[in-house]
């Protein structure tokens, strides 16, 4: 089978790669001819594990290639997937520009049957608009068929997740469709991936119904953490007792700065206006939103309000750039918050992440960038762990507490015992915990 990608961003180039590594002969395209030009050559325009080795191997295969024609694209596959970006506008709604602008463009090349799906997350109904506008632009007539085939990659983990789904969701019209989709997707089928066939509507829906629900568990666990605070209880045990409840689950009930994202933060909103559009408030989802907010400002004012809010000169080191470790992605990161905040009361500020300090540099020029964690640690009046990657699990304390000028450490991802940290002689301070 021969299937197009339209858009090389995160969503459609781990797709594109691991299509192309189940046997599919997969043609990405992107109008941006900069990165096509480098993905020809196998570089990978951002991080993300075990990727570039995908893309190298099937590159030389020739089971994956990169173009700026998405002429030749169309005409040539059988199953066209739509993974261009859909932005949030200022009202929180999901712009579609890009989603229609694709679409009039296959419209204009088609000259065969074709099956049109939706790899970007949309709004509920845009399945029915693209329908509209490709029949809007047909040229000469042609049969083709909508899908939406939501994605649930995380990133940092997106290769293993689309190898080995929880589920793989197809929202479609047509026996005919689905027959072709499951074709695609036969390598997860023989290992018995549980596959979720329904209407295009619901299929739209599940994604963002899904992350808001993600959303939702992390800003319950957040609030907790401040009750815990307040009464002496430790939200790590808490978390872990409830997790242990078959109904409720371990995952996304780890206490600290909140989400943030390229997905959550988005797709919260995003449904909160496909809500207010339809005259339903989504009160769960908006407290949801509220209190990650909450709690980003809540533990800035811990920092500030261990200094006696005089924090004008004070060197504050950050431990982590990136929202979550494994991605060198900063949008919507705690981080950023964290960085302006301390900026704007005049704190010196030193940082390390092991991948995204060049996208950190874009957003802020002016701060000391360092090569590793102890550099930020030297001289520094607080430490801040704002990301958990690895390397910050285990770092050799008695070292950082010696190199210090001070002796804050905020470690705002949990991640270090409160009793071992405070013998070292650091004021500790962590989340929801005594």
């Amino acid at each position: 089978m021969h299937i197009a990608i339209i858009g090389t961003g995160y969503v459609g180039l781990v797709t594109g790669a691991c299509f192309a590594e189940f046997g599919v002969f997969v043609t990405c395209v992107d109008k941006d001819e900069d990165k096509i030009e480098k993905l020809k050559k196998g570089i990978i325009p951002f991080y993300e594990p075990g990727l570039d080795e995908i893309v190298k191997r099937n590159l030389k295969e020739n089971r994956l290639k990169f173009t700026t024609r998405i002429d030749e694209a169309v005409n040539e596959s059988l199953v066209i997937f739509i993974a261009v970006g859909t932005p949030p506008r200022g009202d929180g709604s999901a712009n579609l520009e890009y989603v229609e602008e694709v679409a009039k463009e296959i419209a204009k090349n088609m000259n065969s049957y074709k099956v049109i799906v939706t790899k970007s997350t949309v709004p509920v109904g845009t399945g029915f608009k693209i329908k509209e506008i490709i029949k809007k632009n047909l040229e000469k007539p042609v049969n083709f068929d909508i899908v939406s085939n939501p994605e649930f990659l995380r990133e940092g983990s997106a290769v293993e997740d689309f190898m080995r789904p929880n589920r793989v969701v197809i929202g479609a019209e047509s026996d005919q469709a689905v027959a072709i989709m499951k074709d695609l997707y036969r390598p997860l089928y023989l290992i018995e991936t549980p596959f979720v066939i329904t209407n295009i509507a619901t299929a739209e829906l599940i994604k963002y119904a899904t992350n808001s629900f993600l959303a939702t568990k992390i800003s319950f666990i957040n609030e907790i953490s401040a009750l815990c605070e307040l009464v002496g209880a430790d939200v790590n045990t808490v978390a872990k007792a409830m997790g242990l409840d078959g109904r409720i689950g371990p995952k996304f009930l780890h206490a600290g700065i909140g989400f943030g994202g390229s997905c959550l933060p988005k797709d919260t909103m995003a449904l909160l206006k496909i809500a207010e559009e339809k005259g339903i408030r989504l009160r769960i989802v908006k407290a949801a939103v509220e209190v990650n907010q909450w709690q980003r400002e809540r533990l800035i004012s811990k920092i500030i309000e261990a200094f006696n809010s005089n924090i004008e000169g004070k060197v504050i080191g950050i431990l982590g750039l990136s929202f979550k470790p494994n991605t060198d992605d900063i949008r919507e990161a705690p981080a950023l918050s964290i960085i302006q905040s301390l900026l704007n009361k005049k704190a010196m500020i030193k940082v390390y992440d092991p991948q995204a300090m060049e996208n950190t540099k874009k957003v802020f020029p002016n701060i000391i960038y360092c090569s590793d964690a102890y550099s930020v640690a030297e001289g520094a009046d607080a430490l801040v762990v704002v990301t958990e990657w690895n390397q910050f699990r285990n770092l050799d304390l008695e070292k950082v507490k010696k190199i210090m000028r001070g002796s804050l450490f905020f470690d705002f991802r949990n991640i270090y015992d409160p009793l071992k940290v405070r013998q070292l002689g650091f004021e500790y301070f962590s989340v929801g915990r005594p």
